[in-house]
């Protein structure tokens, strides 16, 4: 499984992390590489934030979902694409369709099985159990012996 945030780099790289490139296919590759989707073969590719993603790139997104294929940025060949998708965003992407910044046809592709999480704030119940498991692993990794949440702090957080 590899993963990649759709919201944290601009389209052209976005691009070359997605689907590689060549060498000599823009300034500064030197080398050819691979993209995620052919590291991803046979596995599974995490596009976090894909509600951040250009109507450009939606359409490269699209073609790979549809066609099962894929070229790197300045290559010839087309390369198969066995992978399974998971995507994430914090956006209403039927909200973002209907007002057109986000593709129908693609959100039809992405949205075969749809999870919906509530925010933190609609399941309080759940923020101990958090705050518990985060305690612990940054106190282990900071070398701290806390082991507890005090009740008045847990209420704040509550």
């Amino acid at each position: 499984m590899v993963a990649l945030n759709c919201g944290a780099m601009p389209e052209t790289l976005l691009e070359s992390e997605l689907f590689g490139h060549m060498r000599g296919a823009f300034t500064g590759a030197e080398s050819n590489k691979k993209g995620l989707l052919e590291v991803a073969e046979k596995g599974t590719i995490f596009l976090d934030e894909i509600g951040e993603m250009s109507p450009v790139m939606q359409v490269k997104l699209l073609r790979v979902l549809q066609e099962r294929r894929f070229r790197r940025v300045g290559g010839l060949e087309e390369l198969q694409a066995d992978i399974r998708v998971i995507a994430a965003t914090n956006q209403d992407l039927t909200k973002a369709v209907a007002e057109g910044r986000f593709r129908e046809d693609l959100y039809y592709r992405i949205n075969v099985i749809p999870i919906v999480l509530p925010p933190l704030r609609e399941r309080r119940e759940d923020i101990p159990l958090l705050a518990e498991h985060f305690l612990a692993k940054y106190a282990e990794q900071m070398g701290k012996s806390v082991s507890a949440i005090s009740r008045g702090a847990m209420d704040l957080l509550r």
